[in-house]
């Protein structure tokens, strides 16, 4: 029997930069939601005695350099779990756009694995399993609303944040996460969000008052290399979002709406505008 598991995007609610470290990577202090838009994986035991994996997104590769092979091999190495795999990924997060997507199957698989085969090991565990693979997917096997710290490997679970409408729009173009850090400069005079004020008023329903906090520090790079993500901004703000903002390193951008209808106006007013763009209008996913 086939096992299905869905794997839910996320979005930063707010994206700070506290320094850079001494082996290279950057100290974090970001707020993680996960939202209702998934891709679906597909488990199947086969007798091939290897492992194979078939996407739907034919861009992606689906060798040992698909995160999902990775996730599966370290999972039946550290198990034991001697049987072959045939995997289905059906894509729905758009790849390369700050949500998660690689990183979210990859969980998936944790997750799938463990259920699979009655391994029973507990969701802390698979989270310290996860991290040899990326410092995402163990915030994505937690999933819901998290404090996300140190090189987004430190999670303190929120409260579940809810009551707004979301629009997703990612333009067609990619941006490697690599280039933004790389081009980061943490100046004296670069906007901080007010994290803790926003965790203040996510926890009192004030989403005014959380929008008036927000902000991604990777904007600062990325929007000037690309400035389409700075007009969907503003398309977005002027369409009836109370905030809007770039998710992770971009380009996704992300806007907060009050009623449903509103967005999904918002959503047919970029579709307009711009040429290729992904949108969907979606809610917080809080399991």
């Amino acid at each position: 029997m086939p096992y299905t598991i869905n794997a839910p995007a996320k979005i930063n609610i707010a994206l700070d930069v506290i320094r850079k470290r001494s082996d290279g990577y950057h100290d974090l202090k970001m707020i993680m939601q996960t939202i209702n838009l998934f891709d679906a994986l597909r488990f199947t035991v086969t007798d091939t005695g290897y492992d194979t994996l078939a996407c739907s997104d034919p861009k992606l590769p689906t060798d040992d350099n698909n995160l999902v092979m990775k996730a599966v091999r370290l999972m039946k190495k550290t198990y034991g779990i001697d049987v072959s795999l045939h995997i289905e990924l059906t894509k729905n997060i758009p790849v390369a756009a700050g949500l998660a997507g690689g990183s979210t199957d990859a969980a998936a698989c944790f997750i799938a694995l463990n259920d699979m085969f009655s391994i029973g090991a507990e969701k802390d565990t698979l989270m310290k399993l996860s991290k040899n693979l990326g410092a995402d997917i163990p915030y994505c096997i937690m999933q819901g609303t998290a404090l996300s710290e140190g090189i987004g490997d430190i999670l303190t679970p929120l409260p579940h944040f809810d009551g707004i409408y979301i629009l997703i729009a990612k333009p067609d173009i990619e941006v490697s996460t690599g280039f933004v850090y790389g081009n980061l400069k943490l100046t004296d005079d670069i906007y901080h969000p007010d994290t803790d004020g926003i965790i203040t008023a996510m926890n009192g329903h004030n989403h005014r008052e959380m929008a008036a906090l927000m902000g991604n520090i990777l904007e600062t790079v990325t929007i000037p290399a690309h400035p389409v993500i700075n007009k969907i901004k503003e398309v977005m703000t002027d369409a009836g979002a109370f905030v809007s903002m770039m998710s992770g390193s971009g380009p996704a951008v992300f806007g907060f709406f009050e009623d449903e209808s509103t967005a999904i106006a918002a959503k047919d007013t970029c579709n307009r505008i711009f040429d290729r763009i992904f949108t969907t209008v979606t809610t917080p996913y809080n399991p």
